[in-house]
């Protein structure tokens, strides 16, 4: 069976919330963020070489969006060889590779790519707010990237490009989904807000199971917002029934049935049937090649 890596880099915090957690003193925080914006927070998808068009192809049939074209690239410091494509959506954009090669560890964990500002002050900042260097700095064929990991067990990345992008606004700004222990969730919600200058938007303690596949059951969930974008932290005991935890990423769009008639249609597979919670329906699909995404819709009460 092959096995399909994901790497979701997508983004997000805001810190607001009565609890304990955001009661920590900000007076450390000093500058400003280093986030650029949520259109430049890019998902990570890791896939074989023979499903990289197939999947490309599905996610603009979904999404509409477009494409650059297939690029043989070496994007670790260490010896190795993948195909690149950028697909661009107005749901969120993409990071594609089909490696040629074994691929180097740890790429492969890192779930979200974010442009920052500043490469090194985006590592110090990381680094005071308790995140570790899993990757330190180095040079890619068109800028610089590190990844760093946080408690709770969440690495990303962090880029900047030699000539800076330039990329239009999303229609709608995806979800990083973070699965965390119980234990860490408070650890990493209050490191990630304080680094990312965001805030909390939500902290629900006694969210519907059915989110995590436990119907019967409560859990907690915290929203968070920033200049990266926007994360979903779940925390859970780890018991958690497949598809859970596979989904990296949640993607807002107008009309779920519409969009998941398109998906089906582009060779993608529901793996959760539409639900309703939190005021969103709600669906988990699989792509081609095996990218397991959370695709919503708000409720329009």
């Amino acid at each position: 069976m092959r096995t399909i890596k994901v790497v979701v880099l997508t983004i997000a915090l805001i810190g607001a919330g009565a609890d304990t957690l955001i009661a920590k003193d900000r007076s450390a925080d000093q500058g400003p963020s280093v986030a650029v914006g949520p259109q430049y927070g890019a998902t990570h998808v890791y896939v074989a070489p023979s499903d990289l068009d197939n999947f490309v192809t599905s996610l603009i049939a979904t999404f509409k969006g477009t494409k650059s074209g297939p690029t043989v690239l070496q994007i670790t410091p260490t010896p190795s060889e993948t195909i690149f494509q950028a697909v661009r959506t107005p749901v969120g954009i993409f990071s594609v590779f089909g490696f040629k090669t074994p691929i180097p560890f740890p790429f492969g964990t890192e779930r979200v790519g974010y442009l920052v500002t500043d490469l090194d002050a985006a590592v110090r900042s990381a680094k005071a707010h308790n995140a570790d260097l899993v990757v330190t700095p180095f040079n890619d064929p068109i800028g610089r990237d590190v990844i760093v990991g946080w408690p709770g067990g969440v690495n990303m990345q962090f880029y900047v490009h030699t000539t800076a992008p330039n990329y239009a606004k999303l229609q709608t700004i995806p979800e990083n989904r973070i699965y965390v222990p119980d234990a860490r969730v408070d650890e990493f919600v209050r490191d990630f807000v304080s680094f990312s200058r965001g805030q909390i938007t939500s902290d629900d303690r006694h969210a519907p199971g059915i989110e995590i596949g436990r119907p019967d059951e409560t859990y907690r969930r915290v929203r968070m917002d920033s200049t990266f974008g926007k994360m979903t932290v779940l925390a859970t005991d780890g018991h958690l029934p497949y598809p859970y935890g596979h989904e990296m990423t949640g993607y807002e769009v107008n009309d779920l049935p519409d969009t998941l008639t398109k998906a089906q249609t582009a060779g993608a597979t529901v793996l959760v049937e539409p639900y309703a919670a939190d005021r969103r329906q709600v669906a988990i699909v699989s792509f081609p090649g095996g990218y397991i995404a959370e695709i919503h819709s708000l409720d329009s009460k």
